[in-house]
């Protein structure tokens, strides 16, 4: 999809919002013969309540909602929160206002989220839901299975309806990934898988329209309920792939290889949030019909409905699990340990170098799929979510934001993809107590560190 803004503003620091270009994807031929991966829900299921399909073999669920709940009530607020406003501060060019309203968003009572816009001509209302953390990531030699099972807007006339089931990484877009795991327009019963990241514009991975597989034909998911999934795999370390899956069938693939290790990890290689909306109008519906959407004919009371989401992964956690006790030191130039100075767990707390002793304020653990480091259960924090050479780099309440993505490169470093620098030794310093910070990426010894195993 052309990207929306980051769900999330962290802690009191400026988020810069990402910009999208419009763009259009061409509609592609019907489905081939596909293979089927067995573990995905396969079929239409039926109008009624669908129960959230167990894990698979060798798999563990780390994010579910089956969506029960009252007639009219609000989806559950400890796994959804609203994004609220006009779609034009989205950067897509699409028109509608997001609301909280349950005229907008609500739940059946029958296990079904619907999505409804309402609205004329230029006047629309509709609703778009995140997870209000990155509650999913495929760990380090794992992989992340996403799924859900939706029924498209079938309105009269569905000119400008644009439905989505998305994530979203944490901190700068693109560089921060995205992956499109369905996309309609103008209610032509098709689905569009994309992913999106590197730099904008353009780019090795062509932003803003990203690298997806167009429109693809998706026979009766207007009228009945089918299931739209996205398999993250990394147990191939050297190549680490997306593919996407409609009724379990595969029908478009992304790999590593084609955007470089260093896109791909920063863009994928941490958890990201779960996003449903409906929008109407914008640059992608406007690009699919040639024309300004939606217009006078468009249809009021489309809606998505969403019987069910679920995230499981292989290889270990990748949920929104409590920071991890225990740890081994972290430790880097001159010999000296990354260190919480004076073991204190209070938010902007420094993070040093110091004499390495063995305390609790040098024992780190490094969570594979956020890409995070803990210590004293909080997370190694860039300060004020900042960008600049010489921003310091303290310990914050783990909140699953870009200042705190930090991503191993095979140089020893600790990358922070958000501001594009690198954990920094401040002045090549020996000094026990030196505050260390980000700084541009340039392989010295003082920006290698020697992470616990």
């Amino acid at each position: 999809m052309i990207h929306r803004r980051s769900p999330r503003t962290p802690h009191g620091r400026s988020s810069a919002r990402p910009r999208r270009a419009f763009r259009r994807l061409g509609v592609a031929t019907a489905l081939g013969a596909l293979a089927v991966f067995a573990s995905l829900t396969t079929g239409t299921p039926t109008a009624g309540a669908v129960t959230v399909p167990g894990a698979p073999a060798g798999w563990t669920t780390v994010f579910s909602d089956d969506f029960a709940g009252p007639a009219g009530s609000a989806p559950n607020g400890s796994k959804w929160t609203y994004d609220t406003g006009p779609g034009s501060n989205f950067g897509t060019g699409e028109i509608e206002t997001m609301t909280n309203s349950t005229n907008n968003v609500h739940l059946d009572g029958n296990g079904h989220l619907n999505i409804t816009a309402l609205g004329s001509g230029s006047n629309w209302t509709s609703g778009r839901i995140h997870t209000p953390t990155a509650v999913a990531g495929a760990p380090a030699g794992g992989k992340l299975q996403v799924t859900a099972s939706i029924q498209q807007p079938n309105p009269a006339n569905g000119l400008g309806y644009w439905p989505a089931f998305w994530m979203l990484g944490p901190g700068q877009w693109p560089e921060n990934g995205e992956i499109d795991i369905m996309e309609d327009v103008n209610a032509r019963s098709q689905v569009a898988g994309t992913i999106h990241c590197g730099t904008y514009p353009g780019g090795v991975c062509n932003e803003g329209n990203g690298i997806g597989s167009g429109l693809r034909a998706c026979s009766g998911c207007q009228t009945g309920f089918h299931t739209y999934s996205m398999i993250l795999d990394r147990t191939n370390t050297s190549n680490e792939s997306i593919t996407f899956y409609l009724d379990g069938a595969a029908y478009f693939t992304v790999t590593e290889g084609q955007v470089g290790a260093s896109t791909w990890q920063a863009a994928y290689d941490h958890n990201l949030n779960i996003i449903f909306d409906l929008a109407m109008g914008g640059g992608f519906p406007n690009g699919v019909c040639g024309c300004t959407s939606p217009d006078g004919g468009t249809t009021s009371g489309g809606t998505m409905s969403v019987g069910y989401v679920a995230a499981y992964t292989t290889g270990g956690g990748g949920g929104t699990n409590p920071p991890p006790s225990g740890g081994k030191a972290i430790t880097g130039y001159g010999g000296l340990c990354l260190d919480d100075r004076s073991s204190n767990s209070a938010n902007y707390n420094p993070v040093q170098v110091y004499t390495c002793n063995g305390t609790g304020a040098q024992q780190w653990t490094v969570v594979e799929a956020g890409s995070t480091l803990h210590v004293l259960g909080k997370c190694l924090d860039v300060n004020g979510g900042g960008t600049a050479n010489g921003t310091l780099v303290d310990i914050y309440d783990c909140n699953n934001t870009g200042s705190q993505v930090w991503i191993p490169q095979s140089n020893g470093s600790l990358y922070n993809p958000q501001s594009n620098k690198c954990l920094d030794d401040t002045g090549w310093s020996t000094t026990p107590g030196t505050q260390v910070e980000i700084w541009d990426c340039t392989g010295g010894a003082n920006q290698v560190w020697h992470l616990p195993s």
